[in-house]
């Protein structure tokens, strides 16, 4: 009981041992020395909150945030002393404000804890006292052996064991993890594999040694000691044998593994990613103005107090004869006394803090984001694919991007590989028709003959088609199938899947051209060259990594002869060779990478018996290691790849995707600068660059590659801005490779980012995963302090999209890591045109309103309040009743700006994907600049002396306002001023508005025709619970007034004349483009004001009926954005609207 109090309160200390130490089927040593280690139990806790601390915590962070902490004090001190309003006035507001948060929050918690009991409630079998018992997940505990059948999910993160097959191997899919839907093998050592029974599994002796959890998908260092007839064997154990909780088991009938990690420790929960703590410059402005407003309200609260007691200096006003003092106020202290006036005058003043501001912003986020999942112009429907939403915080900041970080591969291109080209003992090879045919040679080998391949070829194809880490399905279903190529004995069930598309691309390519890669069984690897079947012994597999940049694989042949087998970059094998001809397929890689194609450099070593001997005892010392093992297998790595024999290289062609240059064109018109940081090779990567148009052919290129030392780098840097000067005139292009990058980072940032800011585009290639994040760092943190945007679809650009003040991801053919990691996802890059230039711009316009007409209606309102004070001797007399002070921001103003925040389109969204300069206008926060909160402060300002001596000149001389002589009071003063309020803060949000639609009049004329209706309400009847009847009668009485009627209409034309009369003569003296291109709106809408806010099916058949729009789909189905581009384009397309 007392370490779950520990384990709940955060006490309970973790792990004491790098390693962990985990007897299969728990048998623990007998001895008294054994202190069993504690691991978690497998229950998934996703949830935030628990039933017994989802009040303390949930208030906790609620009353974190500044403005619900002022209210709460702001309550505390109504409650202590004697303040002019009641309590309720600032406690309702508070309350419904936490209500809402707290029921949304606790709604969303609820639905994780009903997921996580679905989860830790599913049956599984585990082996027990000799025999298979039925469980739940959440009871298994590290050391049990599950048993796992065919397509069930992996309870907890196993080693295995054993599994159907004799070899011990079995196929899984981690879509679920990284997205990967590829199948991919997983092993058992071999002394446990042949355990395939409940009874040889109980009888076995093993123990697993590993290392701590962590949440590194893709890596995982243990070893497994089996006693057998008292002789200890000791495996290694890598993530080869490590079964991950989520994935699924696929074509292996049933698996037993033992629970390494369970519960919160297993690596899918280590992954689970926290919402996005991202914070957007809208944000950060408006805790900015909530300061300054601060500010002010503190201001007032001290001139308020000192003007009070100036005035009561006299003692005729400080005891007047109708309100004598009492002994206890004379001889009470003056300093409480200060303090105590000053708290009533900061509890009067307190709303122009605006608290619904929080809660209005917060929705209008979270109901906004869904214009982006339902855009059906985001819809990709090839892959079935809609835009997703991560974060709902950062959709303003999609407004405000100035520069762009894109990954190239899967990102730019399609990522689908088709080989072209290859080099063999340095001479070119072209496929044609399935076969290999030397560059400037026709294909004249008569069909159906077999061609004779050289052995340096056959070799070649050999290499391709036995070092990768391919696997095959194979379809169980019978079926004629179309007859492919017999002769090459490959059948039509037979399926390749890869992690990488590379490599299915060059197996796909060495079967066509007769090489065909078999599969693998155990340690057996099977190709067929042209029907001859070859069995190869795989001995040791030599894992990709992004530092080596290589893969090897060793192989004993059908001969008996060992032999490594290495394909990586040519920068990462070329150095190491001694043979071949290497001169010549550099120049041949270098061509390969000018075409744009992906390249691959082939080589191989033959080792003879003793060598081979050291390499397997160097492998194995390492691969057994529980500390360092990583540096030791590089080291060892690093050994066995070197003195390689060259063969040859490979060309693989990635195609552009869809309308890449288009969107290129459309980010650089709309002032965005884009960035393209790949890891591929130099050429390769400016090739592409230019044919995206990323790259001009105008443009100037300039060169910071192959760098050696930090002088070498800071003279060429100081050459480059020396160019840059000289040539200002005509754009410039940057390339910048990995190696200078660190160099010109090192000591030479400042220079770097003067040559980088100075260039229209800047292209990085062979760049680590990190190098991009620091990249995307650099800009961030420089003095302007730029918005960035970063866009991937790998594994290695999660770095880059979580450094990014927005990060996102592409549901690409490189797993899910991407979109996991990112804020908001999307099928296409040509997606993100309309993702900025139209819902950035919408967002940021909407947000930014929605803030500054906040602080607009509150100065409004609580002005008067202050200038009241001059007319009653600082008495703290309110002007308005305690109701109305309750219920302005909440229900009488809140729901039209909502509305607005929601729908407005200040440009027809057409307009601003055919004119990107209009996403110009927006930037640098220019709609939340300071100059603009200034302006709507003093508006606010403005319109509340107007208010106030309006009301005050009509009443103030003679407050007979009614034919038959009754006089008007105090209630009945502040019910005009405050009902002139209502209507004109409502008004002004009508004129700032453009699109109307019926939920706008809706609420516009809703929220006056309420706050009549509910005055008359709250007016006309005696109500038993309030303690006064003060407003009894007193809105009737104003309204049956020709004069109060007459002052309420003069009022709010004084105050929104003016306002119109600066709109119109700016618009026509002054406009800007965004106002210019209003015009053009009106011309482009035809019908669209009869589609919006309908439902789909009826907004296409109204698209039908309107020939203008006949080549146009309907898009944005139940949003505001009501025709979009689909499809084709019509006549003006895209080209031709860059140039309007």
């Amino acid at each position: 009981m007392i370490r779950w109090i520990r384990q709940q309160l955060g006490f309970d200390p973790p792990h004491q041992s790098d390693t962990r130490t985990i007897y299969i089927a728990n048998k623990f040593p007998q001895h008294g020395h054994y202190i069993p280690q504690r691991f978690a139990d497998n229950r998934i806790i996703s949830s935030k909150y628990t039933i017994w601390n989802f009040v303390p915590k949930n208030l906790f962070e609620q009353f974190r945030r500044i403005a619900n902490f002022y209210f709460l004090i702001i309550f505390l001190v109504q409650l202590m002393i004697d303040t002019p309003t009641s309590p309720i006035t600032s406690g309702l507001p508070l309350f419904f404000v936490i209500t809402v948060t707290a029921i949304k929050q606790g709604f969303e918690d609820w639905l994780r804890h009903k997921a996580d009991n679905e989860v830790n409630g599913a049956p599984v079998f585990v082996v027990r006292s000799g025999s298979l018992v039925q469980t739940r997940s959440k009871n298994i505990r590290v050391g049990d052996i599950v048993r796992v059948a065919k397509d069930e999910t992996f309870p907890a993160d196993l080693v295995l064991l054993s599994s159907d097959r004799a070899e011990g191997t079995c196929h899984i899919t981690t879509a679920s993890l990284d997205g990967e839907t590829n199948l991919k093998t997983h092993y058992a050592v071999p002394e446990t594999a042949v355990s395939q029974s409940v009874s040889r599994l109980e009888s076995l002796q093993a123990v697993v040694e590993c290392q701590q959890p962590e949440a590194d998908l893709y890596r995982f260092v243990g070893r497994i000691t089996v006693t057998q007839q008292g002789e200890e064997i000791v495996r290694p154990l890598g993530p080869e044998n490590l079964l991950l909780r989520g994935a699924r088991l696929k074509n292996t009938k049933e698996i037993f593994g033992v629970a390494v990690y369970t519960g919160m420790e297993a690596k899918m929960a280590l992954n689970y990613k926290c919402k996005s703590q991202k914070r957007s410059a809208v944000e950060k402005s408006m805790n900015t103005f909530l300061i300054i407003y601060l500010g002010i309200l503190l201001f007032e609260a001290i001139l308020s107090t000192i003007l009070k007691y100036a005035w009561q200096a006299e003692n005729k006003w400080d005891e007047p004869f109708y309100n004598q003092k009492t002994d206890q106020e004379r001889n009470s202290s003056q300093i409480l006394k200060f303090i105590s006036d000053f708290l009533a005058f900061l509890v009067l003043y307190n709303f122009i803090i605006p608290i619904s501001l929080y809660v209005t912003v917060e929705l209008q986020k979270f109901l906004g984001s869904f214009f982006i999942v339902w855009d059906l112009d985001l819809y990709h429907e090839e892959s079935d694919q809609k835009a997703q939403v991560n974060t709902s915080d950062l959709n303003e900041e999609l407004g405000q991007v100035e520069y762009v970080f894109t990954d190239k591969t899967g990102t730019l291109t399609e990522n689908e590989m088709q080989f072209r080209e290859c080099s063999i003992n340095g001479i070119k090879y072209q496929e044609i028709n399935g076969k290999l045919v030397p560059e400037g040679m026709s294909e004249d080998s008569p069909d159906g003959s077999v061609p004779c391949l050289n052995r340096e070829e056959e070799l070649f194809l050999k290499a391709v088609s036995l070092c990768h880490t391919v696997q095959i399905s194979y379809d169980q279903t019978d079926g004629l199938g179309d007859p492919f190529s017999h002769a090459n004995g490959f059948s039509p069930q037979m399926e390749y899947y890869a992690s990488s598309p590379d490599e299915k691309a060059l197996v796909e390519a060495t079967k066509r051209m007769g090489v065909t890669f078999m599969g693998s069984h155990g340690e057996i690897t099977e190709i067929k060259t042209f029907g001859k079947a070859e069995k190869y012994k795989l001995l040791h597999v030599l894992e990709f990594d992004a530092d080596r940049r290589r893969m090897s694989v060793i192989l004993q042949t059908p001969s008996g002869e060992k032999v490594l087998f290495t394909k990586g970059a040519e920068s990462a094998i070329l150095p190491y060779t001694k043979s071949g001809e290497i001169d010549k397929t550099r120049v041949h890689v270098d061509e390969f990478a000018l075409k744009g194609l992906r390249t691959l450099v082939v080589a191989c070593r033959h080792f003879s018996v003793d060598e081979y001997q050291d390499v397997d005892r160097r492998l194995h010392e390492a691969r057994t290691a529980l500390q360092q093992r990583e540096e030791r297998l590089v080291e060892v790595f690093n050994f066995i790849e070197k003195d390689l024999e060259l063969l040859g290289a490979t060309g693989v062609e990635d195609k552009l995707q869809d309308k890449v240059q288009e969107t290129i064109e459309a980010l650089r018109l709309a002032g965005i600068k884009v960035w393209v940081l790949t890891g591929d090779k130099h050429e390769t990567a400016v090739s592409v660059s230019l044919s995206c148009g990323h790259f001009h052919r105008t443009m100037n290129i300039l060169e910071l590659v192959q760098q050696k030392s930090d002088n070498e780098c800071a003279e060429q840097l100081r050459r480059l801005a020396r160019r840059i000067k000289e040539d200002h005139v005509i754009q410039h292009g940057l390339v910048v490779d990995g190696a200078s990058l660190s160099l010109a980072l090192r000591e030479h940032e400042k220079l770097f980012m003067e040559v980088c800011k100075n260039c229209s585009a800047v292209l990085c290639c062979r760049m680590a995963p990190l190098q991009k994040a620091k990249v995307v760092r650099l800009l961030k943190t420089s003095p302007e302090k730029p918005i960035t945007l970063a866009i991937g679809d790998g594994a290695n650009d999660v770095s880059m999209i979580q450094e990014a003040h927005v990060g996102i991801g592409i549901m690409g053919k490189e797993g899910r890591q991407a979109v996991r990691n990112s804020d908001y996802a999307i099928a296409r890059f040509k997606f993100l045109a309309k993702l900025l230039l139209v819902h950035g711009h919408f967002y940021y316009v909407r947000i930014a309103t929605l803030v500054q007409y906040f602080f607009y209606k509150n100065v409004c309102f609580i002005t008067p309040q202050f200038l009241y004070q001059f007319f009653c001797l600082f008495s703290q007399q309110t002007l308005y009743d305690s109701v109305y002070l309750t219920l302005y921001n909440i229900c009488f103003t809140s729901l039209p700006i909502l509305v607005y925040s929601l729908f407005e389109q200040l440009v027809h969204p057409h307009v601003l994907q055919s004119k990107p300069a209009l996403y110009r206008d927006i930037s640098k926060n220019s709609k939340l600049s300071f100059k603009t909160f200034l302006y709507w402060t003093f508006l606010g300002f403005c319109h509340a002396f107007v208010f106030f001596f309006g009301s005050y000149i009509l009443m103030g001389e003679d407050t007979t306002l009614m034919g038959n002589g009754q006089m008007f009071g105090n209630w009945t003063f502040g019910t005009l001023v405050f009902t002139v309020m209502v209507i004109t803060v409502t008004l002004k949000l009508a004129l700032e508005t453009h699109f109307w639609t019926w939920m706008n009049h809706f609420v516009t004329w809703g929220s006056i025709a309420f706050y009549f209706i509910f005055s008359l309400f709250y007016g006309g009847i005696i109500w038993p619970f309030l303690h006064t009847q003060d407003m009894y009668f007193v809105f009737v009485q104003l309204l049956s007034s020709g004069s109060a009627w007459f002052a309420i209409i003069i009022i709010v034309i004084t105050c929104l004349f003016p306002d119109v009369i600066k709109k119109v003569f700016y618009r026509h003296l002054n406009p800007t483009s965004t106002q210019k291109s209003q015009m053009y709106t009106n011309r482009v809408a035809i019908g669209d004001d009869f589609i919006a806010l309908q439902p789909l099916s009826r907004a296409k058949n109204q698209l039908g009926k309107i020939s203008l729009l006949s080549p146009t789909r309907a898009s944005d189905a139940w949003t505001p954005c009501a025709v979009s581009q689909r499809g084709k384009t019509p006549a003006h397309g895209w080209a031709g609207w860059w140039s309007e």
